[in-house]
């Protein structure tokens, strides 16, 4: 009987411990869940805090008349641009225009402002004849290539958008649509509406790497900061795209 009573405790004690090590799992197991899960919740709140602070901005003016602002425009076509991948080669072309499958860094910027009705070629054209000594470093006027130059975007763009700040962390001053400027005119690009977690935002431009939208702010530091407000410029040098 003793023997029974004894054999009956052995077995109870290891139903215990089973059952404890068991609950044990499942509570680790509970506990690594609920971790996972805030940090879901963390990560979510703090995309909303991003997002919600930063106004977007937008446009007095829909040049082309379609129902979207200029900056929305702009933004649209630079993303129709980083979608379509344009094999990179800055291929001297007659007409200017190269075909949509190739491009450069300067050919996102005209593309963008297209999508909004404008012909930056045409203004550039025009701004270089009329004001040459504002282009320094020309020396005979081409248009099959002047307007593909960062140089002399940057010189158009300077007299006529808004110069902005170059500060990246000054986040609710970089607005989707927004033109930026790289080292010594090295490259240009489109600011677009995607932000990192810190509300920097992404580049939309095109030095042949994979992603065309991007968060370049990591990789080079920004020289001049542009945003074409039709509203302050004169109707004189705005010229529609004409197809």
């Amino acid at each position: 009987m003793k023997k029974l009573i004894f054999i009956l405790f052995i077995i109870t004690g290891i139903i215990f411990n089973l059952s404890g090590c068991k609950r044990e799992s499942s509570e680790k197991k509970l506990n690594i869940d609920k971790y996972q899960i805030y940090n879901n919740e963390k990560n979510i709140t703090e995309d909303k805090k991003v997002d919600k602070g930063i106004r977007r901005l937008k446009s007095n003016i829909d040049f082309n008349s379609n129902g979207i602002d200029d900056y929305g425009d702009f933004l649209e076509g630079g993303k129709i641009e980083a979608k379509n991948r344009p094999r990179y080669n800055g291929k001297y072309w007659q007409g200017g225009y190269p075909p949509e499958e190739i491009g450069v860094c300067t050919d996102v910027i005209w593309r963008a402002m297209k999508h909004g009705g404008y012909d930056l070629k045409a203004m550039i054209d025009n701004d270089i004849s009329n004001y040459p000594q504002d282009y320094p470093n020309i020396e005979k006027p081409d248009p099959n290539i002047d307007f593909r130059r960062v140089k002399n975007q940057h010189i158009f763009f300077k007299k006529y958008a808004e110069s902005l700040t170059i500060d990246i962390n000054d986040i609710e001053e970089w607005q989707p649509g927004d033109i930026v400027i790289f080292r010594d005119d090295y490259h240009i690009g489109l600011i677009s509406d995607k932000r990192n977690e810190k509300g920097i935002t992404h580049v939309i431009h095109n030095l042949g790497q994979r992603n065309r939208e991007e968060d370049f702010f990591k990789k080079e530091k920004p020289v001049a900061h542009f945003r074409f407000d039709a509203e302050n410029i004169d109707h004189d040098i705005l010229i529609p795209w004409d197809d």
